[in-house]
């Protein structure tokens, strides 16, 4: 006999890995405290969704403090790392690579464990375990929601301005943008290789934090909602999530010119009490 379908909670005991950059954002310590990451872990608890956030490691039993990773840790192996020759230079960079393989090993576990990921992904951002991250989950055909803002610059427009009367001063303005680069991307596009990678249907221009603000009470603003606020996404992540919750999502089959059934999304049907989802940390802090 055919089992009756599902329409509510289907995230209820699901696990969620956040993917994003760490390394090379503005703020480590602001990243870690007041990030996306807190609010998307709050958001998926109240569905039942467990929750894996690189920024707080599990325990992992009988090896304590395993991998974990915290706003100073890459500035440590940093100092270590060299690229001199001989013995000292070789003993430097096998001790940076043993640090960072325990990060590496856990990271990619909990992937490795979840049943879909969630990752961030502005153009702007240098990062290499995201894309890591992400290729692993795809092999695995795990669906990866994919958030890929617009990414502009005001100040230095605004800095341009300034500098239209020193050729000087724009000069080595001009020359900064080359060298960095400094590219911006207002339509929000991915790189061209995660599209076909993670899949038309999955992508998303912005999470779409403001609706959800005075029902999560988040009242103190972080630099997402300002971004948002300037450039309201047509396509956000949390009611994509919310609608996820009831009814699976459905992938674009270019071949039939319709939309079938997307059998990436392999969420198990063990069943389980109604509890609040969580973020999995330490208890150690």
């Amino acid at each position: 006999m055919p089992r009756t379908k599902r329409t509510s909670r289907l995230l209820q005991g699901a696990r969620v890995y956040l993917s994003g950059p760490m390394d090379f954002v503005a703020s480590r310590a602001t990243e870690k405290h007041s990030g996306w990451r807190n609010r998307v872990s709050q958001f998926l608890q109240e569905m039942g969704v467990t929750v894996f956030d690189p920024w707080f490691k599990p325990e992992v039993r009988g090896l304590h403090e395993y991998g974990r990773e915290d706003a100073k840790s890459g500035d440590r192996i940093r100092r270590r790392w060299t690229y001199g020759g001989g013995k000292a230079g070789a003993q430097a960079r096998a001790w940076c690579a043993k640090q960072f393989w325990e990060t590496l090993h856990i990271d990619l576990r909990m992937v490795d464990t979840s049943d879909f990921s969630i990752s961030y992904c502005p153009t702007n951002i240098y990062s290499v375990g995201t894309p890591h991250e992400i290729i692993m989950a795809t092999l695995q055909h795990k669906p990866v929601l994919f958030v890929s803002p617009p990414v502009v610059f005001p100040a230095l427009h605004e800095l341009r301005a300034r500098l239209q009367a020193d050729p000087g001063g724009l000069a080595l303005l001009q020359r900064l943008e080359m060298e960095i680069p400094i590219k911006e991307n207002p339509r929000g596009i991915p790189s061209l290789w995660y599209i076909p990678l993670v899949g038309g249907e999955n992508f998303f221009d912005g999470f779409g934090f403001a609706p959800y603000r005075q029902r999560f009470g988040w009242r103190t603003d972080i630099a997402l909602d300002q971004h948002e606020k300037q450039f309201p996404p047509q396509r956000p992540l949390l009611p994509f999530v919310e609608k996820l919750n009831r009814n699976l999502p459905k992938k674009w089959d270019a071949k039939l010119d319709r939309f079938v059934p997307d059998d990436d999304w392999l969420l198990w049907d063990f069943p389980s009490k109604k509890i609040r989802g969580k973020r999995i940390e330490s208890v150690r802090h």
